[in-house]
């Protein structure tokens, strides 16, 4: 009873929001962005609840946990630092200058206006809705045992519910009723982590005594060296680097994850929002991975072979009082619902505004963009809750897997592209197809042959989190040396877009976005 009053209170926090922020979601520019005056507070929180999901919190930190052991914790630090410090530094400012000045409040809009290109547009968009559904669907993956363990009813219930819940908030309030609900989210991830944590360590005694119990565990099949699990740089120190960069750097190229600069208000806003997201990244994927490297510790009652990676941090909660199940079920709903808010709305506005608009619908008045992008969350939440719905009621079991392949694709494509065309003028259009085209095509390879085909990628390449790190470094390289090749972007065009940040206010814009 506890649990579900505590459920049921969370939902109308949620639903009220969401009906509250109707005022804020009548024209796009607020629907999308919040009318670009979202405060640090809120833009931090929402940066942090679209970064981690349940997808980070049950599957992603219980098998690197697992696999190896407390070393697991660089994959969370490499978030705290990564991917989000330095996101919020070299991408935060240019962003939201630039974006502005292009009146871009999509990526692939603002590709199209960076580079006068309506293919790069169409093309970009493109990517993100094949890309970004699999990553929807997958959300759902790790609240299906935990809700089992809590309340011991039907998957499919859980899925519907979400679904529904997550699709009323975002219809009705847009982006700032889901930044409202992040920030709630995300208290309660910080607040409920930190209780998980402590929770598990003093049932095994406390720290320095499930340290030393982890230093004692050996698998022969894993390493041979004594206390690897509690080591450093743990077991395998080269597959440990490839995750902690696709898990960090990869927010640099996500639509979804740089969206959220679009929106923030002022300069004063990006110092704190830096702050703030950085430590609630140490704390939340600090804390989720320091928690998986603990696994091992609960071997004899996890059977991975038979139930997954997945089964591991369950098992670690199960034992815990009804109150802190609550807690974990809460946590691990908020971190799931807005990580998926964020997604529909990235989707439904690309979809909208870089898809539809002017190539199939002319003339699309701003109250039809809004009712349209309104439709297609409903449509994008009902497809991904149908897809995880037949993963759940089938033997289908690869689409757990494309959260990385999507989240490799995704970022594989954009990152170097969107990067450079911040910073260097020379970039040309040339580089942002060729980054686009390896990005996704490597990641297609790769999935093709995880699911039985034609194998063509080396060995280290098979894994998605590999081939995801080595698309997102490969375009780093790719951008300048097909720039270097090919015809040189329109002069004036780039000074154009380049001139927003040496616009006159109260300072020079390069140092201060002024008002």
């Amino acid at each position: 009873m506890l649990k579900l009053v505590i459920l049921i209170i969370y939902f109308a926090v949620l639903v009220g929001i969401g009906l509250y922020c109707r005022k804020n979601a009548t024209d796009v520019n607020g629907f999308v962005l919040g009318g670009r005056s979202v405060g640090p507070w809120l833009t931090a929180f929402a940066f942090g609840t679209s970064y981690f999901s349940a997808v980070v919190f049950v599957g992603y930190a219980g098998q690197f946990g697992w696999r190896y052991g407390i070393s697991a914790t660089w994959a969370g630090i490499g978030n705290a630092l990564i991917g989000s410090l330095l996101a919020w530094v070299i991408l935060g400012r240019r962003t939201r200058i630039m974006t502005q000045h292009l009146d871009s409040a999509t990526m692939p809009q603002y590709f199209g206006e960076r580079f006068s290109s309506r293919p790069l547009k169409i093309f970009a968009s493109v990517i993100i809705f094949i890309f970004l559904i699999p990553y929807t669907a997958s959300l759902y993956n790790g609240l299906s045992r935990l809700f089992g363990m809590a309340f011991s009813i039907d998957y499919s219930v859980c899925i519907v519910l979400m679904a529904c819940l997550t699709a009323i908030y975002v219809i009705a309030g847009g982006y700032m009723a889901t930044a409202i609900n992040d920030f709630i989210q995300g208290i309660i991830m910080l607040f409920g982590i930190v209780a998980v944590i402590a929770a598990v360590i003093m049932s095994k005694g406390g720290f320095m005594a499930a340290y030393e119990g982890l230093a004692a565990v050996s698998d022969e099949t894993v390493s041979s060296a004594p206390g690897v699990f509690a080591s450093f740089f743990g077991p395998d120190p080269l597959n440990l680097l490839f995750v902690v960069i696709l898990t960090s750097l990869g927010t640099w190229g996500l639509p979804q994850m740089v969206q959220k600069f679009y929106a923030i208000k002022d300069e004063e806003s990006i110092k704190k929002g830096t702050i703030i997201s950085t430590f609630f990244a140490l704390v939340v994927s600090g804390g989720c991975y320091f928690l998986g490297g603990f696994g091992r510790l609960f071997s004899d009652q996890i059977d991975v072979k038979a139930n997954g990676y997945d089964s591991i941090i369950p098992t670690m909660l199960e034992n815990l009082s009804p109150a802190l199940i609550a807690l974990v079920v809460i946590l691990v709903l908020s971190a799931s619902m807005s990580t998926l808010s964020s997604l529909v709305i990235a989707s439904s506005s690309t979809l909208t505004i870089d898809f539809l608009k002017d190539n199939f619908i002319k003339d699309m008045s701003e109250k039809r963009q809004v009712f349209m992008m309104r439709v297609l969350i409903v449509v994008f939440i009902a497809i991904s809750a149908i897809i995880a719905l037949v993963q759940y009621k089938s033997s289908v079991t690869f689409i757990a897997q494309l959260m990385g392949i999507s989240w490799g694709a995704l970022a594989g494509a954009f990152l170097a592209p969107f990067l450079y065309s911040l910073y260097w003028k020379k970039t040309t259009v040339a580089s942002c197809w060729a980054s686009f085209i390896f990005g996704s095509v490597l990641m297609i390879v790769d999935m093709i042959g995880n699911l039985g085909g034609p194998v063509l990628l080396p060995a280290i390449m098979r894994s998605p989190i590999n081939c995801g790190a080595i698309a997102m470094l490969a375009g780093l390289v790719i951008v300048p040396i097909v720039s270097w090749f090919t015809p040189k972007p329109d002069k004036k065009l780039v000074e154009d877009a380049f001139s927003c940040y040496e616009k006159k206010t109260t300072s020079v814009q390069k140092k201060d976005l002024g008002n």
